[in-house]
């Protein structure tokens, strides 16, 4: 019994020294109970932290949406989207993330008559000044698949013209089942030939040939979520050959049921899930939280559950590394966070 404690200690010692990219993280996902609170108190709603927590409940994917849907409606000006996006930045350092890819709702921005590129300037401001504590941050512009590609444009246009400023990327998510990859095509093109990479959110719920329509089709080089390629073993060598990754969010499929869906269970737990079996198929994989408020979760705390899934301390380093080897930064930059990881001691490995 001491042995293994000394173990488990020994595991969160090098989980919270092990430097670490996030790069599947929805901003609007980030806003704790309290700041939700806070937020629409600013707007002259009165609501308490266990309201906040009771919608945040774990459930289908439908109720998930649900939830982030009714949280975001009290993120209005500028001003709001600068404090979540600091407290993200808060959240993160506590995690030893050294980079990270934020995801932006920008469709949802654009659906409420927002100024997106006023709230992306108090996001990019609020956080720039994380730097010097040693976290650098991205901007990934977030489509909603079901408002349709008339929207999707939009966003894709937008994020062009953000491209200097920290974009790195257009993606999509919502409904993965509510429009075909293929009615999309041309607004990735159209990102992709004005310099930006292409993400989307694919076999989360959906099966495993929409993920592989996602590479074909949409020319993703990244997949969010993507576990259901675990039911097709053609699509993970598919992916393993065209090194696609995938950005794997285990907490979150098991709170929104997305997990469950794709094991044919009604209820699935944290160590059902298919990361190590993904991992030792030799996919690509960019560990990540999702949406660590509605969900709980830290990445610290996903490496934890990778540790429970049998991920020896050598194996977290090497899912620490491939975060950074797939984030969209140069390759020097690339280098500079990777020299980082390697000089962390390990035991048990």
């Amino acid at each position: 019994m001491l042995n293994s404690a000394f173990e488990n200690a020994e595991i969160e010692r090098l989980i919270s020294v092990l430097p670490k990219a996030e790069l599947h993280v929805h901003l609007e996902g980030s806003i704790q109970p309290e700041i939700a609170v806070e937020l629409a108190t600013r707007h002259g709603v009165t609501i308490s932290e266990n309201e906040v927590a009771a919608r945040y409940a774990p459930g289908d994917f439908a109720q998930f949406l649900d939830a982030f849907k009714w949280v975001t409606s009290f993120v209005r000006t500028p001003t709001d989207y600068a404090l979540i996006a600091a407290r993200l930045a808060e959240q993160l350092l506590q995690s030893h993330v050294r980079y990270a890819e934020v995801t932006l709702s920008v469709g949802v921005m654009f659906l409420r008559k927002q100024d997106p590129f006023a709230n992306f300037e108090a996001m990019r401001v609020a956080t720039d000044r994380y730097r010097k504590s040693g976290l650098a941050i991205q901007w990934i512009f977030d489509a909603v698949r079901q408002f349709g590609v008339p929207a999707a444009r939009d966003v894709a246009k937008l994020a062009v013209e953000c491209r200097d400023e920290g974009v790195v990327a257009f993606g999509m998510g919502g409904d993965e089942l509510a429009l075909p990859a293929s009615d999309f095509r041309g607004v990735y093109d159209f990102a992709a030939e004005n310099g930006l990479q292409r993400v989307v959110h694919a076999g989360e719920i959906g099966n495993a040939q929409s993920v592989r329509n996602a590479v074909e089709v949409l020319g993703v080089t990244r997949v969010g979520h993507g576990i259901a390629v675990v039911n097709d073993p053609a699509v993970m060598d598919f992916l393993v050959e065209r090194n696609v990754t995938l950005e794997v969010c285990p907490t979150s499929n098991v709170r929104t049921g997305a997990l469950a869906r794709q094991i044919g269970k009604p209820a699935a737990g944290i160590l059902e899930h298919p990361l190590r079996r993904l991992f030792d198929r030799g996919l690509q994989i960019a560990l990540s939280t999702d949406d660590p408020a509605m969900f709980e979760s830290t990445l610290n705390e996903e490496y934890l559950h990778a540790s429970r899934m049998g991920f020896t301390p050598a194996m977290l380093k090497r899912l620490a590394e491939m975060s950074f080897q797939n984030a969209f930064l140069a390759s020097a930059e690339k280098d500079h966070h990777l020299s980082a990881v390697r000089p962390i001691s390990l035991s048990n490995s």
